[in-house]
């Protein structure tokens, strides 16, 4: 494979490790979004029960007792699911950690290969250039007249 080729192949691989780095912030962020949404969930929750509480401490219905703790028992399912939603976005993310680590590795296997091949072509050119100044040097040594006569 020519250096041209592996540049092209490199920046790819590259292209790629960033496509697989925003998925995973994007994966981060989604996380971070549901744990928000979870912990204002069960701050709601909190309030309401207080307030069930307050209420009924002051006196209340039956029937207005039962449906303050209907709506918490939904406040509770409505926590749950968001729980779920949580661990769910938690694995995504990190299968997306995983997906961007593994492409690094591509990236820069591909680079350490580009470099290795870089090195080679360097040093085929310095032997060539050093054979040629040799060259140079003995054909300069022939030609030279000697400097004694007889």
């Amino acid at each position: 494979m020519s250096i041209a080729q592996l540049e092209m192949v490199a920046e790819l691989e590259s292209n790629k490790e960033q496509k697989c780095l925003r998925d995973f912030q994007l994966a981060q962020q989604h996380v971070q979004n549901n744990k928000h949404k979870l912990t204002g969930l069960e701050q709601y929750r909190l309030d309401y029960l207080r307030q069930a509480q307050a209420k009924a401490k002051q006196g209340m219905a039956a029937t207005s007792y039962g449906q303050h703790q209907q709506f918490i028992g939904k406040l509770d399912k409505a926590c749950e699911q968001q729980t779920k939603v949580v661990s769910n976005a938690l694995l995504v993310a990190e299968q997306r950690r995983q997906q961007w680590l593994n492409q690094q590795k591509k990236r820069k296997a591909v680079e350490m290969l580009l470099a290795k091949q870089r090195k080679a072509i360097d040093f085929k050119m310095a032997k060539q250039e050093q054979h040629m100044l040799d060259e140079l040097a003995l054909q300069r040594f022939v030609r030279k007249e000697p400097s004694y006569k007889f």
